[in-house]
């Protein structure tokens, strides 16, 4: 079982903090992160918090997913690895085809 979590649905205000402490209830966060535009630095709404063990993943699943943070109801699920072929422009990233 993977211990990084997915974590959607956040309020665009939502920290690295908030979220780490939103999830301590389920058990030890090794970390807690809220993904970031890079050009802009605004939050795109979702982030990856990693638990320490099996136990405080599926506990946070079971006891997360659906709850409310802020006035938003959060999706909590095991996060799944990159999906291939996406990056850069065609060319440079693997990927055919033209601009």
């Amino acid at each position: 079982m993977s211990r990084k979590l997915y974590v959607g649905g956040l309020s665009f205000e939502t920290t690295d903090a908030e979220l780490r402490t939103l999830f301590e209830q389920a058990g030890t966060v090794e970390s807690a992160t809220i993904i970031t535009d890079r050009l802009s630095g605004r939050s795109k709404g979702f982030g990856f918090v990693e638990m320490s063990t099996d136990a405080g993943v599926r506990q946070a699943i079971t006891e997360l997913n659906g709850k409310m943070l802020g006035e938003r109801t959060i999706t909590v699920e095991e996060a799944r690895p990159p999906r291939e072929g996406r990056g850069g422009p065609p060319g440079r990233s693997g990927g055919s085809g033209r601009w």
